[in-house]
């Protein structure tokens, strides 16, 4: 990862909340990939955990679970989330594929693989963690994105994304890293979350409506979409 601006302060700087209040429907797209299979997991990892509200949301949607970790880079990060430790939940500062060799049923990478400068080589370290993954990836490529370029810059500069891709280009990524995906779909932050510009609150209803006829095109030309990706 790039552990510079995540250990030094700077992301936590410009992101002071690491997305908690995007945590709870993030949690919600993993629950609904993993009931797809049946998947009842007993142990979870998630790297890049953030503040760790995704985990603990899990707690709650998966009963059975008997034993979750969660990894990061960012001590600040770890500091929010140890606040959230239980007797089945305990937060690590570090990097998880360097310093663990454990093996869980479930590991989580959600919003991740964006900001990791080898990408690929994290993947396949990634894979030998779990027996299932589940991913989610933006689809910060579109027609408006490259015609407009501010929002990729933009977002590369406040959280540090390096990578950006379609859906063809994250599929084809994890395949080259040696992923099999069972299940994808589309997520749509702009449109289940509250909008945090004007621009984003205008481009809603085309966005709902391109969806609608085609969720393909709409990801494709207006952007605002993620993949979230159940893989072994």
């Amino acid at each position: 990862m790039r552990s510079d601006i995540y250990a030094d302060g700077r992301y936590a700087t410009d992101n002071p909340t690491y997305h908690v209040e995007d945590s709870a429907w993030k949690a919600s797209q993993v629950y609904e990939v993993l009931s797809q299979r049946r998947l009842s997991p007993k142990t979870v990892v998630e790297v890049g955990c953030g503040a760790g509200e995704v985990l603990v949301q899990l707690q709650r949607l998966l009963p059975g679970v008997t034993r979750l970790e969660g990894w990061d880079v960012s001590p600040q990060a770890i500091r929010l989330a140890e606040e959230r430790s239980t007797e089945r939940l305990t937060f690590h500062e570090g990097d998880m594929l360097a310093q663990s060799g454990d093996r869980f049923d479930l590991g989580l990478c959600l919003d991740v693989v964006e900001h990791v400068e080898d990408y690929i080589g994290f993947l396949r370290a990634f894979r030998s963690h779990a027996e299932w993954k589940v991913f989610h990836i933006p689809l910060e490529l579109s027609v408006q994105s490259i015609f407009r370029v501010t929002p990729i810059v933009r977002e590369r500069a406040r959280v540090g994304h390096l990578h950006h891709f379609t859906k063809e280009t994250a599929l084809a990524t994890l395949n080259q890293a040696g992923y099999e995906v069972t299940v994808w779909r589309y997520t749509a932050g702009a449109l289940d979350l509250p909008d945090k510009s004007v621009l984003q609150l205008a481009a809603r209803t085309p966005r709902r409506l391109l969806r609608a006829f085609n969720p393909d095109v709409a990801a494709r030309w207006l952007g605002g979409f993620s993949l979230v990706v159940l893989a072994r």
